[in-house]
């Protein structure tokens, strides 16, 4: 979703510094040596074909672990078929990264009792105590909740877009971002709704107090690793993040609401001659409004190939 993917973001281009405390902090990664004979397909893949050439759409996950960084012999295929790498957004680009340093912050400041248990929190992940005061608190609890996947082997270090993103800079490939800063941070932060961002507060403040965040993210990442749709289809159901109609319309402003004009991105890019491999990530491919079935109504042959 994208409160996580802008936290990815965050992490790329500034990683937090841990502290040394007494309490328990989560392992490091353990490095994985893989050869890319080796290595076996994640996620999702779908051939796009229209207009006599083919673009590829790939279902990622913003989280990974390192036995995931190398590709499998689809995913590889298929970059060695494209010549366009595109992105939800380009943590490299100038415009995107000067964007996120002017996020707004709340018109009113938390009250002293939120700001306690974001600062609880912040220390529960390992953090110095002022390592995101900078960052909106939504911000914040977004690269909390991702730095909690660290505890079960989840780091945003071996999330698919930093794969790609380094084998595209590495190779010169270019590199095109399907949405702006801007529009994320519409649909991330409604800035008309400050209610709808104090409960959003506050419900991600409680998810973690009570250690409900990592279940669903693991199940999420081994679903994804698996390329198990049909649970990710049914991810509201089991998710423990949908309660009432105020989080359904949340999540249809984070993910589906986004699907069309990244539908439409991919339409303009495929018919301007590229050849792209899409990274989305993996969620946008589900429901009525996936960007699989919105592709196909704009006149794209979608197979699933992974």
């Amino acid at each position: 979703m994208t409160r996580w993917l802008w936290a990815l973001l965050l992490l790329l281009i500034a990683p937090v510094a841990s502290q040394a405390a007494e309490r328990a902090c989560p392992p490091p990664p353990v490095a994985v040596v893989e050869t890319a004979a080796a290595a076996t397909d994640h996620g999702l893949l779908w051939r796009l074909r229209r207009g006599g050439h083919d673009s590829y759409l790939f279902g990622s996950m913003h989280l990974g672990r390192p036995a995931w960084a190398q590709p499998g012999p689809a995913l590889r295929a298929a970059w060695a078929q494209t010549d366009t790498l595109a992105v939800e957004l380009d943590a490299a680009d100038a415009a995107t990264q000067a964007a996120m340093a002017a996020v707004p912050r709340p018109p009113k400041p938390l009250s002293p009792r939120v700001q306690q248990r974001l600062a609880a929190q912040t220390l529960a992940a390992c953090l110095p105590p002022q390592a995101l005061a900078a960052l909106h608190p939504l911000l914040q609890l977004g690269t909390l909740t991702l730095l909690a996947g660290r505890w079960d082997g989840l780091d945003s270090a071996f999330g698919q877009e930093p794969m790609l993103l380094g084998w595209a800079r590495a190779e010169g490939r270019r590199v095109v971002a399907l949405e702006t800063a801007e529009q994320q941070m519409a649909a991330l932060i409604p800035a008309s709704k400050p209610a709808e961002i104090a409960r959003s507060i506050d419900e991600t403040l409680t998810q973690l107090e009570r250690g409900q965040v990592r279940g669903p993210m693991l199940k999420l990442a081994l679903a994804w690793e698996r390329g198990d749709l049909a649970a990710l289809q049914d991810y509201e159901r089991w998710c423990d993040c949908i309660h009432s109609a105020a989080d359904r319309r949340e999540m249809r402003r984070l993910n589906d609401d986004r699907n069309p004009a990244m539908a439409a991105r991919i339409k303009a890019l495929h018919e301007g001659g590229a050849r792209a491999l899409i990274a989305v990530g993996a969620l946008h491919m589900t429901g009525p409004q996936s960007l699989p079935v919105l592709l196909k109504a704009m006149g794209f042959e979608v197979e699933r190939i992974r």
